[in-house]
């Protein structure tokens, strides 16, 4: 079952990496104007985020396979409503719902494999985990422009359509329930509040942030480096990809073993710092080679934290609340993707040093995860 959540994992990434590269010259395509084009690529992570905050609140009232099918046929639904759109506000309403929707998937599958490992094993796990969505990472741009290339960018959205609909019957016939609770009267909104408390599970969402906006700076002033130091956009193809291979390597080999021999916190507080520096070196590269090796560092910082901030999910929470858990981590991993972009650009256009000011976000996070880490110490003390 567990090769089976991956795969999940894996449609389920694929789902928005697919679409990066078409979606913005789909919307253009409409009609539609570039704010609209704008709000068209960013609601989806706007109503994803409520998706997610939803969606763990059902999953742990009616189970999680239940809401993973409902999730899939949704989607399902919803891209094919793509290749119907005739203008770029319908296009907007498309993308909102497919943010809400898609916000069911991801905390349903992670918290599937949370309830499917022991303790002992949970950062390994989660490596796997990682290494799925590298895939959809590597596998879903490459895909979604290849069939734009050729002006087909409609069967895009019929292509991951039929792809859900396989994944959604799979679901059906061979996933089994792995918690659902007896008594839903007793699954309530408010047991949100002592996970929003819970510190392992507000370090885990501080580190889902930073990392996201990592993300997001690089897919914003990436390109724009690339170009200043004389290099066309396969260089921005090949950096971007650099850092995704190295991650899957980490993810795959003998050295994911580390996941469970060190401390969740240390690995995301050195991944972290490993992500800030090579946004620092991203700011003075002047060679290709470079970018590549600062790409490598930044892979490993990935690597690291990908696998350890889940794993500190799975072990704030029981099955009892895991899914509000996981909907909370990716509500903080959605405002991230949001949040990196815009903010990359806005410092991009008043001080031009993008990359910089994301190393001293970095700095910051690590320093208040470590900070809330000695409160929550002394207050056990205390005890």
């Amino acid at each position: 079952m567990k090769k089976l959540l991956y795969f999940i994992i894996v449609v389920s990434f694929i789902d928005t990496f697919i679409q990066l590269p078409i979606i913005t010259p789909y919307a253009k395509s409409l009609g539609a104007s570039n704010i609209l084009t704008g709000a068209i690529v960013a609601v989806y992570s706007l109503t994803n985020m409520f998706g997610n905050i939803v969606g763990g609140h059902w999953i742990d009232k009616y189970g999680r396979k239940r809401m993973l099918f409902i999730g899939m046929i949704s989607v399902t639904v919803i891209l094919l409503l793509y290749p119907l759109a005739a203008t770029g506000m319908q296009l907007f309403i498309i993308r909102l719902l497919h943010g809400l929707a898609g916000g069911f998937l991801i905390p349903s599958a992670f918290a599937y494999v949370g309830d499917q490992t022991r303790v002992g094993s949970r950062g390994k796990a989660m490596a796997f985990t990682g290494a799925a969505i590298g895939i959809a990472a590597i596998v879903g741009p490459a895909v979604g422009g290849a069939l734009a290339a050729r002006g087909q960018i409609e069967y895009v959205f019929l292509f991951v359509a039929g792809l859900f609909f396989m994944t959604s019957f799979l679901v059906l016939r061979y996933l089994e329930e792995s918690f659902i609770s007896r008594d839903r009267s007793k699954v309530h909104v408010k047991h949100f509040i002592p996970l929003l408390k819970n510190p392992l599970l507000l370090q885990a969402s501080l580190a889902a942030f930073a990392l996201m906006i990592s993300n997001g700076t690089l897919a914003f002033a990436l390109p724009l480096k690339v170009e200043a130091i004389g290099l066309d956009t396969s260089a921005t193809g090949a950096l971007l990809s650099t850092f995704g291979i190295m991650a899957i390597i980490v993810f795959l080999t003998p050295i994911n073993r580390i996941y469970d021999r060190a401390q969740p916190l240390t690995l995301v507080g050195a991944g972290i710092l490993l992500i800030g520096s090579s946004m620092l070196f991203l700011s003075y590269i002047t060679e290709f080679w470079l970018g590549i090796l600062t790409m490598i560092v930044y892979g490993i910082g990935f690597a690291l934290v990908f696998p350890s901030m889940n794993r500190m999910v799975a072990e704030s929470s029981t099955q009892t609340d895991r899914g509000k858990a996981y909907g909370i981590f990716y509500a903080f991993f959605s405002l991230g993707v949001v949040a990196g972009s815009s903010i990359s650009g806005a410092i991009a256009e008043w001080w031009g040093i993008p990359f910089v000011f994301t190393a001293m976000v970095m700095l910051v996070v690590c320093a208040i995860l470590f900070v809330i880490d000695r409160i929550k110490k002394s207050k056990r003390h205390e005890c």
